[in-house]
């Protein structure tokens, strides 16, 4: 995966609320040729089962002690 002009962003680490709320209207709006870059304070495991079950290809990068990327894009 890579990140170009169909990668939307998302930084969830000062959602209000859930992030998952957040996430989960992301992944609703992408087109099949865009991407979500999810940025989040900690590793979203329960996440990935979801993205699983969704049929979205993931990978997950921890770029910081406190930031983790997860590029996601539909199969």
């Amino acid at each position: 995966m890579h990140t170009d002009d169909a990668t939307q962003v998302l930084d969830v680490r000062d959602a209000d609320g859930q992030p998952f709320d957040h996430i989960d209207d992301a992944l609703a709006a992408l087109s099949g040729s865009e991407r979500l870059l999810l940025v989040n304070a900690f590793e979203p495991v329960p996440l990935y089962d979801v993205l699983d079950r969704r049929g979205f290809e993931y990978e997950t990068e921890r770029v910081a002690p406190d930031e983790w990327h997860v590029a996601i894009e539909a199969v």
